[in-house]
């Protein structure tokens, strides 16, 4: 099973990379981390499940992505996380502590190293912006970077997204080849 980060800024192309690259005929389960909190974040919902194709299936995780990945029936071939971000201040506006939001981290790592199904998962890129300004901003880049770090380690792939162009940050390596 392949598993696959896609990285980049905010706008960047992310989730339209991640959903062009699934199987068309396969079922897919999309893992969503939004919540619509405010108008712009239900008008962002309602455009991303609009660009999704209607046969897959949506899991609302916000807080939860580790169950949800465990909670996947056999039907499911590929699963798409959208995103990190989200999830990472999300569990912080709930008031979970640093070690708790990195322990689900490193569980979400250990499935990523042995997936049942073939794995995308979206982030965006926080550490090349401007320093925040608060406590809990910074808190919330050093999560979310420390985050970013576990689940890079542990995908096959790591693709960067600079303004909807795919650049391979990592790739398999070659297995070793088998003379006839």
């Amino acid at each position: 099973m392949s598993t696959t980060f896609i990285l980049g800024g905010a706008r960047s192309g992310k989730s339209r990379y991640a959903i062009s690259t699934q199987p068309p005929d396969l079922t897919v389960a999309f893992i969503a981390t939004a919540e619509a909190r405010d108008a712009d974040m239900a008008r962002r919902i309602a455009r991303h499940r609009a660009e999704r194709p209607h046969h897959w299936q949506t899991i609302e995780a916000p807080c939860d992505v580790v169950g949800a990945l465990d909670g996947l029936k056999g039907d499911v071939h590929a699963a798409v996380i959208d995103c990190l971000t989200l999830w990472v201040a999300n569990r912080q506006l709930r008031g979970d502590d640093d070690a708790a939001i990195l322990d689900d981290a490193n569980r979400l790592a250990e499935r990523i190293v042995r997936p049942r199904v073939a794995l995308t998962v979206v982030s965006n890129e926080v550490g090349e912006g401007v320093h925040p300004p608060t406590a809990d901003g910074m808190r919330f880049r050093d999560l979310l970077g420390a985050t970013n770090q576990l689940i890079a380690a542990a995908c096959e792939r790591v693709v960067l997204m600079v303004a909807g162009i795919p650049l391979p940050v990592k790739t398999p390596e070659p297995g070793p080849e088998i003379s006839p």
